[in-house]
């Protein structure tokens, strides 16, 4: 047989190989992460099936899903048989995995501890390349009434709109707010901007009444919370 010559769309697979058919006879949870892919990218090149090449994508990122929703479109193409279309299709896809995770955390709608926010935001921040600031605020049940980001790029005070904030929160009819921002680094250890906006935060919650219940650090896999650790 010539590869040179031989399509490897799915296709044209036996049928036990096909994981499209796999998924319909056997429901999705028996599909690998691998076959799922190509799925999406549909074929791979003249020398590789789509799962061949799917299965190379993860072992580039060893099989850490996270890890390859942060490739970029490029990162993605260098890949054999990977054109425009199909990285496309596989960023959306993890987008939407992204997105679902986030809006499961929002159905919750109550804020019960500190690791009901980390699955609120890390979704949200918890990836990302550079630092976000966020806040979340709730009624005077910790239910949540809006989560906004206030700051991206940095956090320190200047950059943190302090009256944008709470004039939200009045808006909203807010009684508390929690606040979060994300560590790239991966470090959990608060710096001295990180608690010199909290204490500036807290104070000018205090003055309208509000309460801010926590900050959180987020990292990709952790959280640090400054109401667990007695800072604030």
């Amino acid at each position: 047989m010539n590869y040179k010559t031989t399509s490897f769309s799915i296709k044209n697979w036996s049928e036990d190989d096909r994981p499209r058919e796999k998924l319909l006879q056997k429901g999705r949870i028996a599909l690998s992460d691998a076959e799922l892919i190509a799925i999406l990218i549909g074929s791979g090149n003249r020398e590789e099936s789509a799962v061949a090449v799917s299965q190379r994508i993860l072992a580039s990122v060893k099989n850490n899903l996270s890890q390859l929703g942060k490739q970029s479109i490029n990162d993605l193409m260098q890949f054999k048989g990977i054109g425009e279309a199909k990285a496309l299709a596989i960023t959306a896809a993890l987008e939407l995995g992204r997105r679902r995770r986030s809006g499961e955390a929002l159905e919750l709608q109550k804020i019960t501890s500190s690791s009901s926010v980390f699955e609120l935001m890390q979704p949200l921040i918890g990836e990302l390349s550079h630092e976000e600031f966020w806040i979340v605020y709730l009624n005077n049940s910790n239910k949540i009434l809006q989560t906004a980001q206030l700051s991206k790029g940095g956090i320190t005070g200047t950059l943190v709109d302090v009256r944008l904030a709470f004039k939200n929160a009045l808006q909203l009819g807010a009684v508390a707010v929690i606040l979060a921002h994300n560590h790239p680094s991966g470090t959990l250890t608060p710096s001295q901007a990180d608690k010199e906006l909290t204490k500036k935060l807290k104070r000018a919650g205090e003055s309208l009444n509000i309460k801010v219940l926590d900050h959180l650090i987020i990292t990709e896999k952790a959280y640090f919370s400054f109401a667990d650790e007695n800072l604030l």
